[in-house]
């Protein structure tokens, strides 16, 4: 099961089946592909409160993956990048992961979680005083709340830093 927001979604890629959550159940990452089924609930715009009231309920009522990968944070992350004031986004950022992890983990005790950190979109923070400290903010939430729980972290950070032409608002056309 992807859960979160545009990214998983695959939201931009043409088609959304070249989106991460999809390659990587076509791949086959997880297991083979006679052995599983893909579910996507994952939305466009979905910010961690989002997750956390609407996708985290289907996940452990309806769908009861066996894996999940979770992309969260990146909207919150932008309202602060796009001028919202830190100290009302950080502390509902704080809570909402260790919550979405806490409910997904003892519903879901076998379940694989992975949670992927936050990257840098250069195209957005560039010129923007204490974006960098802000993805590190983020980071730290996320890889605490992976471990509070047993989740890992795809540290899609350190897998972006220092390279171009990755993301889809580097390729024009």
């Amino acid at each position: 099961l992807a859960m979160g927001d545009s990214l998983a979604a695959g939201f931009g890629a043409i088609p959304v089946t070249q989106g991460y959550a999809y390659l990587l159940y076509q791949e086959g990452t997880f297991d083979a592909l006679t052995n599983m089924i893909f579910s996507d609930a994952a939305v466009p715009g979905a910010t961690s409160k989002d997750v956390l009231d609407f996708q985290v309920p289907q996940a452990v009522n309806i769908f009861q993956p066996h894996v999940v990968t979770i992309s969260v944070g990146g909207n919150d992350l932008l309202q602060i990048l796009k001028g919202v004031d830190p100290r009302t986004v950080l502390p509902a950022f704080e809570a909402n992961p260790v919550q979405i992890l806490g409910k997904l983990r003892p519903a879901l005790p076998k379940a694989r979680i992975i949670l992927g950190n936050q990257y840098d979109i250069r195209a957005i923070t560039v010129g923007i005083p204490g974006a960098d400290l802000m993805i590190q903010t983020f980071n730290g939430i996320i890889a605490g709340a992976a471990q509070a729980t047993g989740a890992q972290v795809a540290d899609v950070f350190s897998a972006f830093k220092g390279r171009n032409g990755l993301l889809l608002v580097e390729r024009h056309g």
